[in-house]
């Protein structure tokens, strides 16, 4: 019962920044662990940040630590993702995606019970 719309893709030239929000609604935000996840080709999601419920605990992947920031305004039911230094390897589409039963986000996405449509983000080399 939640519902989330991703959005701030784009073309961004290599060494360039994107920030990704994603809106959620239908169900109390600020008690669901918030992910972000991305898709390559011919593969299945991949972990690329999640936030805690309390908004106090992040984790990354290790290809976007120091580059990618990933926060949450419960206040506004959103997290958004800001990617800086973008390279063309991130080059996917994103996807965010609320998690419930742990509230403390996971690296997995089969954890997560309601996912986005998500939005592609492109770099140019």
């Amino acid at each position: 019962q939640m519902q989330l719309v991703e959005s701030g893709g784009g073309l961004v030239q290599a060494g360039g920044s994107l920030r990704l929000s994603c809106a959620a609604s239908g169900r109390a935000f600020s008690t669901w662990a918030m992910g972000w996840f991305r898709q390559p080709p011919g593969k299945e999601r991949e972990f690329v940040a999640y936030i805690s419920w309390s908004g106090d605990t992040t984790n990354y992947a290790d290809s976007v630590k120091g580059r990618f920031t990933i926060s949450r305004d419960n206040a506004k039911n959103t997290v958004t993702l800001q990617m800086n230094n973008l390279k063309s390897e991130n080059t996917d589409v994103y996807y965010c995606a609320a998690e419930l039963r742990r509230n403390l986000g996971s690296i997995f996405p089969g954890e997560y019970d309601y996912w986005g449509q998500g939005t592609q983000v492109t770099v140019s080399s």
